[in-house]
């Protein structure tokens, strides 16, 4: 039987008390860990396994593919790489044999799997863009998705005064 090393217990680095068991969000990634109840210390461990996890998932995330597109039928089809299916399965998410697709803006498609599926799932982004030129704004953009509601997205393009 191994032990986790989360179930002894565990002194806080800079105070000296007693750590408690939690769980922090970070890019959808449910990471669990150890925080210090003193408000002044806020100290914080995440376990080494859901970090080394978590790694990985920051490793694929930066990483591009080139997938061929292909035509089958009626319809085309994009292969996944194999490291992105296998992290997904390490992950123990389910992978159904439907998708959710969506097309987001020009040149951009979305897929989506597993629990992201049911009908009340929905995406929001706002992106917001500034191109400074000598210290100076030149351009300022501002973009908002609506899955739900395709028709209220919207990209607003800002050309500011070169003068000011």
């Amino acid at each position: 039987m191994s032990n986790d090393i989360f179930d002894n217990t565990i002194l806080c680095s800079k105070c000296g008390k007693k750590m408690q068991k939690a769980k922090f969000v970070k890019n959808g990634f449910i990471l669990r860990g150890m925080s210090c109840p003193n408000d002044s210390c806020n100290e914080r461990i995440i376990h080494p396994v859901d970090e080394q996890e978590y790694n990985k998932f920051i490793n694929l995330k930066n990483k591009e593919f080139k997938v061929k597109m292909r035509l089958v039928g009626n319809s085309y089809a994009v292969s996944i790489p194999k490291e992105i299916v296998s992290f997904m399965n390490e992950q123990e998410k389910i992978m159904n044999e439907m998708v959710r697709l969506c097309f987001e803006d020009f040149g951009r498609v979305s897929l989506s799997f597993g629990e992201h599926l049911n009908g009340d799932s929905r995406v929001i982004k706002a992106r917001e863009c500034k191109v400074i030129k000598n210290n100076k704004p030149v351009l300022h953009t501002k973009q908002f998705y609506d899955s739900a509601n395709p028709e209220n997205n919207r990209k607003i393009i800002i050309k500011e005064d070169e003068d000011k």
